[in-house]
């Protein structure tokens, strides 16, 4: 049986001293016109101003109160001047509520029945969680344990390599490559394993020699800086995790700072490799310049992601992944609809490519790859060869495409002698041109 309460003891539940002195107002048995106790429930029904009375009901246990009346404050005045009555002995004890009180009863048992149920599930699933945590632990020290074998393997091997000369490449690279690519993966350094099996290409090209030392650097670079990464920036760190091959999760990503702008989808390619196709797609922020790459996958024969639409601008927030070089992102959230794209975006002139490509190298080594927005450029052919230059007759600043692509007629029909803005791929090799704009700034795509 729960002990009756003072009046101290009640006014003490008060919010405030305005409530205190309301509750004493609605204190007298005349205010209300059923009361009663039943276990540790108080409960009755007051007069108000309307022609319902008001329902109040009090938990003693907790306490936990309950009224039918508009007051945000909490207990209100019905409740305290209810428990008021009660300390004055003025609610007599009732075996049975009425129903609205069995009512909030039943509800108030079912939620602690539910509470009492989660907790039980998460007391249970704790084990489970933590030997699962335990497990992954585990995993992934092994994981980092095979990766450093593996590349201390490589390491031994390149100076092996370079101990006894390269001159045999061309007749055993492709085997060499091939086991210890195979390596590699069984270390659990896809990345790396996937530097390796790409070795192959440098042969096709009469300075293999010195195009094959440059690889074999930067393969060796990337060994040496993965084994001293706890030595490195945090973010050259993370570039050379994700070069060896190690994934970052999307939540992880999507955890990170997002960058707000207006992105302007300024290029799409597909390309299929192992049936496997994998769709990339540029993007260029139109207030910081940024770069953005969204990657996405599918299988051959099904539909990739085509939420991001070529030649258009989306508000949105993107999530970067970590690294020395950021350029691989999520869209994190979409603040308005897609519009399309009014004029063509701002970019660099030819001049300025190599002191930016100089800046990513110098943070990314290892980069392959990256996006370029080029102002006031016209296709130009010297020979076989073809390049975009800036369209000032007293310049020569060029950059080259790339020799194994086709001839760029379509953009020199689009540019008819006049300048116009390129979106393009930069690669060792030469440009990988992507789209432009006619000057009706519709755009055309290479």
């Amino acid at each position: 049986m729960i002990e009756r309460w003072s009046r101290d003891q009640v006014l003490a539940l008060a919010p405030d001293a305005a409530s205190q002195k309301a509750a004493a107002g609605v204190s007298a048995p005349a205010k209300w016109l059923v009361t009663g106790v039943t276990g540790a429930v108080v409960w009755g029904e007051c007069k108000g101003s309307g022609a319902k009375p008001y329902r109040a009901c009090v938990d003693l246990s907790e306490p936990a109160y309950k009224c039918s009346c508009p007051s945000r404050k909490f207990p209100c005045k019905h409740a305290l001047g209810l428990l008021l009555l009660w300390s004055a002995d003025g609610a007599p004890p009732v075996e049975e509520p009425v129903d609205w009180v069995g009512e909030w009863l039943d509800q108030r048992r079912e939620r602690a029945a539910r509470q009492e149920a989660r907790e039980k599930a998460k007391a249970e699933a704790e084990p489970t969680e933590k030997a699962e945590k335990v497990t992954d632990e585990r995993r992934a020290r092994q994981r980092a344990e095979r990766v450093e074998a593996g590349l201390a393997d490589l390491e031994r091997w390149l100076r092996d390599q370079i101990a006894h000369g390269i001159a045999d490449a061309r007749r055993t690279g492709l085997r060499d490559w091939d086991e210890l690519a195979k390596r590699l993966i069984d270390a659990q350094a896809p990345g790396v394993s996937s530097a390796v099996a790409g070795l192959s290409r440098v042969l096709r090209h009469e300075d293999w020699p010195a195009r094959l030392l440059a690889e074999y650097g930067l393969i060796h670079l990337l060994a040496v800086g993965y084994r001293r990464s706890a030595e490195l920036p945090a973010d050259l760190a993370e570039t050379i995790r994700s070069r060896v091959g190690f994934s970052t999760p999307k939540e992880a990503v999507l955890a990170r700072p997002p960058v707000r702008d207006h992105w302007q989808v300024v290029a799409t390619r597909d390309e299929e490799r192992d049936r496997l196709v994998s769709r990339r797609v540029w993007l260029h922020g139109r207030a910081t310049g940024r770069p953005a790459l969204v990657l996405s996958f599918a299988p051959v024969g099904q539909v990739l992601d085509a939420s991001l639409v070529l030649g258009t601008t989306l508000d949105a927030d993107l999530a970067f992944y970590p690294g020395a070089a950021p350029l691989r992102a999520l869209v994190a959230e979409r603040h308005a609809p897609a519009t399309p794209i009014q004029a063509p975006p701002h970019g660099i002139r030819v001049a300025e490519v190599p002191g930016l490509i100089a800046d990513v190298l110098a943070r990314d080594p290892w980069t392959e790859s990256w996006p370029l927005i080029l102002t006031d450029v016209v296709p130009a052919r010297s020979g076989d060869a073809w390049h975009l230059t800036d369209h000032h007759p007293k310049e020569e600043n060029a950059v080259p495409l790339l020799p194994s692509a086709a001839p760029p007629w379509n953009l020199a029909a689009v540019s008819g002698g006049h300048p116009v803005t390129v979106a393009a791929e930069w690669t060792p090799d030469g440009l990988r041109l992507l789209t432009t704009w006619d000057e009706y700034g519709r755009v055309v795509t290479l």
